[in-house]
């Protein structure tokens, strides 16, 4: 019987060779054969997932998309007794890509950006990508902050319009760090600082103390 080839696997594993190869000479730099030596896998096999260099980059652009977003939700989902302020905090965390063990996903993502820059083709999948992250975000403020002013006549913090802020906010410390103008640990206070403030902000429910 000829041997059943699984290629969702084989696509992502594929992805991931992009990956390393787009971190070591950004995407423009990615070629078909090479990809293939480092998946291990024969040029045929390349061929056989993607018709052309150009999907298989943007196979790997929404690869790293649904890595970060799905990192994102395993966390909050390994908390679930968690508040929702410290839940925000957690998303936005993992969304910075600080930690040491994320550096090279963070490269990778900012050089697809970079790249997406003057590629739309490109550009779709990222849009894709933070429009989900900003999607979460927005549920978990709503959470965070609740509905309801806490103080008379303040207006309470608009979701959207703070998830956008939280998004931008974490996605520029990423390239701070990257280039050294931050520390991991200085940006990590940059974020911190942020949430606090919006969960102090006039407007903001703020959470019972526990009796």
């Amino acid at each position: 019987m000829p041997k059943q080839v699984d290629y969702e696997s084989r696509r992502r594993r594929i992805a991931e060779a992009v990956c390393l190869l787009a971190d070591e000479h950004g995407p423009e730099g990615v070629s078909m054969r090479e990809v293939a030596a480092r998946a291990q896998v024969s040029l045929g096999a390349v061929q056989r997932c993607f018709r052309s260099k150009a999907e298989m980059l943007l196979f790997a652009v929404d690869h790293v998309g649904e890595r970060i977003t799905e990192r994102v939700r395993t966390r909050l989902a390994s908390g679930p007794a968690q508040s929702a302020a410290t839940a925000l905090g957690h998303a936005a965390d993992e969304i910075a890509l600080l930690r040491e063990e994320h550096r090279a996903e963070a490269r990778i993502w900012l050089a697809f950006a970079a790249q997406a820059a003057v590629s739309e083709p490109l550009a779709g999948p990222l849009r894709t990508s933070y429009a989900a992250l900003q999607h979460l975000l927005v549920r978990l403020i709503t959470e965070a902050t609740e509905s309801g002013p806490a103080d008379e006549g303040a207006a309470s913090p608009d979701p959207q319009h703070e998830a956008r802020t939280l998004l931008a906010l974490a996605d520029g410390l990423t390239t701070h760090v990257l280039i050294g103008h931050l520390t991991a640990e200085e940006a990590e206070e940059v974020l911190h600082a942020h949430l606090v403030g919006l969960r102090e902000r006039p407007g903001t429910t703020r959470p019972r103390k526990a009796v």
